[in-house]
């Protein structure tokens, strides 16, 4: 048994000054001590938040003989605690120093220096997957996982369990559900200051879905579940497909909720599917006022039944009463068919007032949307009827009937608050030959891409162009046609204030482009500035598409229900200031 004599000196040195402190202290039971602690950034936050001797600090409980046993202790949990973070021969020195005041001994300090010393790194992996073979006799193909863990890495206890749960979470969600470890070690050699790592995972069978088992179905037939159901029976066990197919039942709007969750108590390896409902009250009715910088001040009401009795559909309805615009619209959506389409009918009033052009416009629309995400599609046939009214010009009476296909694709973080990722949506159409005034071809597309700079700053770039060939815009329905400027275009300008003009007014032209870039800066999890530079124009000829810039400043605040920006933003071609504001994003 060795011996440590400069180990023995300073315990006693320890005794002999608590002994002082009791005895300057003798009815004051309590210790009054501070800990100092000089040690690396990554290693000082662990000590500060874990040693005992730190955490009971302030204690009225702590007397002499406690604080001396918390003392004594601090080696032993330093060289433990450093050990997670892979360094398993610190470097521990700790010191007791006296506070006095008029030869008086006031309080005590303990300073402990730590140096964190040689590195532990991760050295042979062995890692045996049993089973795994099943998947053959199956006839399906299951991924095999991955270990994060790589040889040379530091061996971190943190990183240790992380790798542990990764890899069993990877094997869990896809096939083997039931999958478990039959054993984890690590052997941590401090002469070589490598961690071997030992692992055997057990697979267990392949587990596939079943049939689907649907509780809570009281007003709906079960096709309406079916058809959304992607799953086939006897593919294989994926956490995947039951989150895909409990968001897609969430997003109908049918249910309050839903629960989709696969029966693994089970022996068998078939597991029925089992979905558990709480259905929406059918007829909602609700009201809402708001105000736009767009369009002006907002009424709002609608009515919804989730399901119209013989007809099985649901209908949609709302008037919607602005100061520059105003619409009733109504609405039937038919159940989504076994093939994943979605149709509805629809028809239109609306009435818009806006850079001294008035149109009422009259519309029936049969729709057919299908796709999930990332990809989004839609065709739609459109008769229109519209009464223009031109300041300094006149009015126009037009009819129309085109058939527009849609296609949308979303590939970005957070459908809410996206930071990485692009947005894009393009459409073509024209009219059906022969049954409208004016024959014409419309295409566009608009594209926005998110770029991360780090945690806090993004780059939100943004693009949009559309073109209508025909011999004449005359005849064309001002809704085909285009304009730009306002919140979601040109800021800086009134909304669709930039376009053709037309007597005492601002119509739609034939050409549309516009750009911009803004960079945002989140300075708090929910609050955020942005610097933005806005350029674009609407004509009736490419050579006239004379860009109009704007610029400015603007706020972003992350509320429940997506980016409210507010911005202020100056048009040069107008020379003014303006306030913009909106909710949520443009697509």
């Amino acid at each position: 048994m060795s011996f440590n004599f400069v180990d023995f000196v300073k315990t006693r040195l320890v005794l002999l000054i608590l002994c002082c402190f009791a005895y300057t202290h003798a009815h004051a039971a309590t210790v009054n001590y501070e800990v100092q602690i000089e040690a690396p950034d990554n290693l000082k936050t662990l000590l500060e938040k874990n040693l005992d001797i730190v955490r009971w600090r302030g204690n009225a409980l702590i007397d002499g003989d406690q604080f001396q046993r918390l003392y004594l202790a601090v080696p032993e949990q330093v060289k433990t605690l450093v050990a997670t973070e892979g360094y398993y021969e610190p470097g521990v020195d700790i010191q007791l120093n006296q506070i006095t005041q008029n030869n008086s001994l006031e309080s005590l300090v303990v300073l402990l220096r730590v140096t964190q010393g040689p590195a532990v790194l991760v050295g042979k992996v062995d890692l045996v997957l049993q089973g795994f073979a099943g998947d053959v006799d199956k006839g399906v193909t299951c991924p095999r996982p991955v270990w994060s863990l790589k040889e040379g890495a530091l061996f971190r206890q943190a990183d240790w369990e992380a790798a542990k749960s990764n890899l069993l979470r990877q094997v869990v969600m896809t096939c083997y559900p039931r999958a478990q470890w039959v054993e984890t070690a690590a052997t941590v050699d401090t002469d070589t200051r490598q961690a071997q790592l030992k692992m055997v995972l057990d697979s267990g069978s392949v587990v596939t879905f079943g049939a689907l088992q649907i509780e809570g179905l009281q007003r709906y037939p079960a096709s309406m579940i079916t058809n959304l159901n992607p799953i086939k029976a006897g593919t294989p066990y994926s956490e995947v497909a039951l989150l895909d197919l409990q968001g897609k039942l969430q997003d109908t709007g049918y249910f309050s909720s839903v629960d989709v969750s696969a029966n693994l108590d089970s022996t068998g390896t078939v597991v029925p599917i089992i979905i558990k409902l709480q259905e929406n009250k059918r007829k909602k009715a609700s009201v809402g006022v708001g105000y736009s910088t767009n369009t002006g001040n907002r009424t709002q009401l609608t009515y919804d039944d989730l399901y119209v009795p013989y007809l099985g559909v649901k209908l949609k309805t709302g008037v919607t009463l602005e100061t520059k615009r105003q619409t009733a619209r109504g609405e039937l959506l038919f159940p989504v068919t076994a093939s994943g389409y979605q149709d509805s009918l629809g028809t239109a009033f609306e009435r818009n007032a806006i850079e001294g052009e008035v149109t009422h416009l009259s519309t029936l629309t049969a729709k057919r949307a299908w796709g999930t995400s990332p990809s989004e599609y839609s065709v739609m046939l459109e008769y229109l009827s519209e009464l223009k009214n031109v300041a300094g010009v006149g009015k126009t009476q037009t009819q129309s009937l085109p058939l527009t296909y849609s296609k949308t694709v979303r590939n970005i973080d957070s459908l809410l608050f996206p930071t990485k990722g692009t947005v894009w949506n393009a459409q073509i159409g024209g009219t059906v030959w022969g049954l409208s005034d004016q024959s014409f071809l419309r295409a566009s597309s608009k594209v926005t891409h998110y770029y991360p700079l780090g945690k806090q700053d993004t780059v939100i770039v943004r693009a949009e162009a559309g073109v209508v060939a025909a011999k004449d815009r005359v005849g064309i329905p001002s809704t085909y046609l285009f304009r730009a400027g306002g919140d979601q275009s040109v800021r800086g300008y009134a909304y669709q204030e930039l376009g053709v003009q037309e007597g005492d007014a601002t119509v739609g032209g034939r050409y549309l482009a516009t750009a911009s870039t803004e960079y945002q800066h989140w300075w708090a999890p929910r609050w955020g500035t942005a610097i933005f530079y806005d350029v674009g124009n609407a004509a009736d000829r490419v050579a006239d598409l004379n860009l109009k810039s704007g610029y400015g400043l603007g706020a972003r605040w992350k509320s429940p229900v997506g980016p409210i920006n507010m911005d202020v933003a100056y048009g040069r071609a107008v020379k003014t200031f303006r306030l913009h504001f909106s909710l949520g994003l443009s697509f």
